[in-house]
Formats: structure tokens, sequence, C-alpha cells
């Protein structure tokens, strides 16, 4: 699928609204996309390639599937077991301390990670430090504002948290996945945006929304209008000497 299109964002949508009942279908399609979108800045094939937060393993598989050396670092044993039996050489690990050497990736992959995590700035930090220079650092996260902001009680997050939450607890009798403050944080995208270009560490190749079917990259340059347009923001980052 062309990257950025109109029939590619509606394939993505229409997996995203199956996730729950065809999750092979739904991540097994954006680790494809993902995986085209790192190939457009160099193979993947015979890459060390760390996935920070990669849950079960999709975007592993995908990688290894390419001829890269993948290796799935998560937290979450509930996440690591979703699909049975973990990938081989999957590492229960926390993003904040990986179990690399300074520089052993030549790629740092974390899709959908960023906004769960308290200290983004330290979590991105730490996937600089494995990458080598010259290498690539992909991060995408879910921006608070944008229409799926409060995850699975979106859009009514746009309403209060707190709000959105018991409406939640009210329809399905059940309490929501994700907490603010505990699981799920405000992350925007003009202040990340600004931190990581004030780095030093690293170059910034592509700023842009990840889903957007058209102008994704001028989505991401408009300030106010970003924080809910961009839905996802993605980061293409490439560790500096």
């Amino acid at each position: 699928m062309r990257d950025p299109s109109l029939r590619r964002s509606v394939a993505l949508f229409r997996a995203f609204l199956h996730e729950q009942t065809d999750p092979e279908g739904c991540y097994g399609l954006l680790a494809r996309d993902a995986a085209d979108q790192l190939e457009r800045y160099g193979p993947l094939s015979g890459a060390v390639v760390a996935d920070v937060g990669g849950g079960a393993g999709h975007f592993t598989a995908e990688f290894r599937r390419r001829g890269a050396l993948a290796v799935l670092l998560e937290p979450d044993p509930a996440e690591l077991y979703a699909r049975g039996t973990p990938p081989e050489g999957a590492v229960l690990a926390d993003g904040y301390l990986l179990p690399l050497a300074d520089g052993a990736a030549d790629v740092c992959f974390s899709s959908n990670v960023l906004e769960h995590v308290a200290d983004p700035h330290t979590f991105l930090s730490e996937m600089v430090r494995v990458t080598r220079p010259g290498g690539l650092i992909y991060v995408a996260f879910t921006n608070w504002l944008s229409p799926w902001g409060g995850h699975e009680t979106a859009p009514w997050h746009y309403l209060g948290a707190r709000r959105a939450r018991d409406r939640y607890r009210r329809r399905t009798g059940r309490s929501p996945k994700h907490t603010l403050g505990e699981n799920l944080f405000a992350l925007h995208v003009g202040p990340t945006l600004r931190q990581v270009r004030a780095r030093g560490d690293v170059e910034v190749l592509a700023a842009r929304s990840r889903y957007a079917p058209f102008l994704a990259g001028a989505v991401a340059r408009l300030p106010g209008v970003r924080e809910v347009a961009t839905w996802n923001l993605l980061l293409i980052l490439r560790r500096l000497p």
C-alpha cells in the first residue's frame, strides 16, 4: 500500500475496527506497514532490530520475515504471552533500562508505547543509547488530544478522563484497561517534537502523522491543529555519532 494514500488509511482503519476480534489481522497489517516505512531508509535484512514494548511479537515476527535479527523486549508478561508462546528469544524487560549494550541495535523500534510510560524522555533516551551511530529509531504514539487519545474510552476523553471512564463502566459493566496517570499519559505532539529536536544525539528524518491519507508531514507542523489531526505521531530518527 502506498504511503500516504487513502487506500492505505482506509485499510488500516478497517483493521483497527476488528482489533479485538481479529488481532492477528490487525497487527499483522500494521507490522507490514511499519516495516515498509523503515525499509525506505535501508533494508531490514541483516539488521539487528530491538522491538521495545512489542507485546506479543507481531512486529518482531515481521522484521524476522524480512531477514532481520529481531529481539522482542516487553515488560508485561500478559502482553508477552497474549498469543500463547512468545517468540523465541523474547525478553521480559523494562524500556527504562534495556538489557542491551550501547549501540547494539541497527534499529530501535517502538509502536504505540510512548503514551503508556510516565517518563517518555528517559524512555526515548534509552532507545537512543542502544542504537548504533547511524542507526534508526522508530517511535510512534497516540497523542492525548487525538480522536483515539483515550483509547477504549475515546472520544469521550475530550469531556475528561474520569467522565469517560465512568461512561465506559456504565456501558460495558467493566473498567477500561487504561487509566490516565497510571498506564496512560497525556502526551502531546508539540512538546514531544520540541524535546526531540532539542537533542544533540539524533537527527529527525521524519515527523508526521502515521495514518493520514495525505499531507502527513504538513499536519504535524501546524500548532494546535496537529494535536487533534495528527492522530498518531510517527518519528523516525537517525542516531548521530
